[in-house]
C-alpha cells in the first residue's frame, strides 16, 4: 500500500498489538488502543507493568494494526489490511505533552465530550502514563481484491 493509504489505516483503527522485547529476550505483544497524530502513535498505561519495563529496557519497538481481515471460503482466501510501524518508543515525561496526548486519546474516543475529558483527567491523570511511539518505518499491505476496489473508488 501506499503511504497516505497506510496513515489512513492508522488514522481510522482503533486498536492494534504493540511489539516490545521481553522478560528474557521473549516477545511481547499486547492489544492496546492508540492514537495517530503527526508521525507518532500514542497509547496510555498504569504506571507499572510488564509493558512499562519491556518499554524502559528497550525503546526498539513496532505496531500492527489489522483492519480488514475477512476469510472468504469458497474463493480459499481472505480479504485483508493490515500496518506495520516500525520505530522508537518512550514513557512521556514532560507534564505538557502527556497532557496533550492523554488529549487527543480521549478525544478520538469520546469526541465532543470536554467536560467529560476534563473530569477524567482530572481523576486519572496522575495514575496514568503516556507513551509516544514515534515513526521511522511503515509498511501497509492489502490483498490484491481490496486494492482493485479502492482504484474503483
Amino acid at each position: 500500500m501506499l503511504e497516505e493509504e497506510s496513515i489512513s489505516v492508522l488514522e481510522q483503527s482503533t486498536s492494534g498489538t504493540l511489539a516490545l522485547l521481553g522478560d528474557n529476550g521473549y516477545p511481547y505483544a499486547v492489544p492496546v488502543s492508540y492514537v495517530y497524530a503527526a508521525g507518532c502513535l500514542y497509547f496510555h498505561s498504569a504506571l507499572s507493568g510488564h509493558k512499562v519495563d519491556a518499554i524502559r529496557r528497550c525503546e526498539k519497538a513496532s505496531f500492527c494494526v489489522v483492519e480488514r481481515d475477512e476469510v472468504r471460503p469458497k474463493d480459499y482466501t481472505t480479504s485483508y489490511r493490515s500496518v506495520i510501524v516500525f520505530g522508537r518508543i518512550h514513557i512521556i515525561e514532560a507534564e505538557e505533552e502527556k497532557m496533550a496526548a492523554a488529549r487527543l486519546l480521549g478525544n478520538k474516543y469520546n469526541p465532543d465530550d470536554e467536560e467529560g475529558l476534563r473530569r477524567e483527567l482530572e481523576h486519572g491523570f496522575s495514575r496514568m502514563l503516556m507513551i509516544r511511539l514515534e515513526v521511522e518505518h511503515l509498511t501497509g499491505k492489502s490483498s490484491p481484491e481490496l486494492i482493485r476496489e479502492r482504484r474503483q473508488e
